[in-house]
């Protein structure tokens, strides 16, 4: 393990330019920088990390030609996002590694870089550290689940999924694996070619959380895998938003009561219609519970204005908050938010998680349908909504999560997830180790 101020290795993190991914891999840098290792940090031009965030970071940007292959942002279109980045990046990458490489001197050198961990969306980065002579990790951003799909066989899926581990079964991943895209299909085989090659997987989850499926994996993958997460509990004070955080919602939740406010948010791409603000904003109203709604700017489709229903905001008065972006660590750790409406995206299901805070479940897209079975199916700390907004059912969903005796339940359920999260945390606990145990590999390969 590297120690403070004897000339550490260097670690380069290579980040897929999402917020939702961005996020995890500067949390993960920042765990790595406190281990002693020097961090590097490199990224497509687009979506560009803000350093002065991460002083301690050296931040290289290379050149993407994303918007100049006029690639669609909507979320449906993130294959080719995908595709193109992978195809744009690798030469520009693989330059930069070989200016970090070349000593004053000229000459080849590997010994102060330690490392390549990449998103895993960004395969191309195993190959390139391949042909340099570095070691390359995997890092997962999602479920661990999602990696079962690519590793067990076609042949025996239905049966492991469906038959021989009872916890996998609410997970639907049968259904995952069926009739992929043309396109769906290559990014897995390529995706899974590169974590082949990688010197190992590290995934932001927890072993008791996703038990079953590491268990499963593990079984299957030779590869280590280091389920070190939540990522943003390694890196408490690791700022990386890419939007501005309005942070005057906190001293709102301060004058509110105990576990009485419902956090209201989609994440940093999920969009909404017209008609699903509307539903929602009567639903909100109806259900006579206070409320924090974070709606972004750009967030409903067709308009850059928030259309919100006449005599919404007279009816709830100062019972609700509306803001563009939140600080959304510090509102699920507040003590005022007695629940979470959430997009079931992979953080915010770990933020809520290990803050012990029970959700009300509406996927939009990709992996959030198998976070939303989980949450609901599999830990019971949610409830789930129906995909097309009804403000009835709005309202009883949110008085069921808030105020019923079932939302007590979820409530307390999730309060031993956050106690569970805090021992793997610990030194000695699962995730620590896992940490530990990556450091000792880093030093070995």
């Amino acid at each position: 393990m590297q120690k403070q101020g004897e000339n550490p290795s260097r670690l380069v993190f290579v980040v897929y330019p999402f917020q939702g991914h961005i996020n995890p891999m500067l949390q993960l840098a920042t765990a790595f920088h406190t281990k002693g290792y020097s961090i590097t940090i490199i990224h497509p031009e687009f979506n560009s990390p803000n350093p002065s965030n991460h002083p301690p970071f050296t931040f290289v940007s290379i050149p993407d030609r994303l918007l100049q292959s006029n690639v669609s942002l909507a979320p449906g279109d993130f294959l080719t996002r995908i595709f193109v980045l992978n195809k744009n990046c690798a030469a520009p990458l693989k330059q930069c590694l070989e200016r970090m490489l070349d000593d004053d001197d000229g000459k080849h050198s590997v010994e102060h870089v330690a490392g390549v961990i990449y998103d895993c969306f960004m395969y191309f980065v195993q190959f390139v550290a391949d042909d340099l002579g570095l070691p390359g990790f995997s890092m997962r951003p999602v479920a661990a689940a999602w990696l079962l799909v690519s590793v067990i066989p076609h042949t025996e899926q239905e049966s492991v999924f469906e038959s021989q581990i009872p916890e996998l079964q609410p997970l639907e991943l049968t259904s995952m694996a069926k009739n992929p895209t043309d396109a769906a299909t290559e990014m897995r085989a390529a995706m899974l070619n590169a974590t082949e090659r990688s010197s190992g997987v590290i995934l932001n989850t927890m072993e008791f959380l996703e038990y079953a499926a590491l268990s499963t994996i593990r079984e299957y993958w030779p590869a280590p895998l280091f389920a070190t997460g939540p990522f943003h509990k390694l890196a408490p004070s690791s700022a990386s938003s890419l939007l501005q955080e309005d942070a005057r919602c906190i001293s709102w939740l301060d004058h509110q009561a105990p576990r009485s406010i419902i956090y209201v948010s989609f994440g940093s791409i999920a969009g909404l219609s017209k008609q699903d603000v509307v539903e929602m904003a009567w639903g909100l109203a109806e259900s006579k519970q206070p409320f924090l709604w974070v709606i972004r700017h750009g967030s409903v489709l067709g308009t850059t204005e928030l259309l919100l229903p006449d005599g919404f905001r007279e009816r709830v008065g100062d019972r609700g908050l509306i803001v563009e972006w939140a600080p959304q660590q510090e509102v699920l750790a507040h003590d005022a938010v007695g629940g979470f409406w959430t997009h079931c995206g992979w953080n915010s299901t770990l933020e809520s998680v290990s803050q012990g805070v029970p959700m009300l479940c509406r996927p939009c897209f990709g992996d959030q349908f198998l976070n939303m079975r989980y949450i609901c199916y599999v830990w019971k700390i949610g409830l789930r909504l129906e995909n097309v907004l009804d403000r009835g059912n709005v309202e009883d969903g949110i008085r069921t999560l808030m105020v019923n005796i079932q939302g007590e339940e979820m409530r307390h359920r999730a309060m031993e997830f956050k106690a569970k999260t805090e021992l793997c945390l610990r030194e000695g606990g699962s995730s620590s180790s896992s940490l530990d145990e990556f450091t000792k590999l880093i030093s070995s390969v």
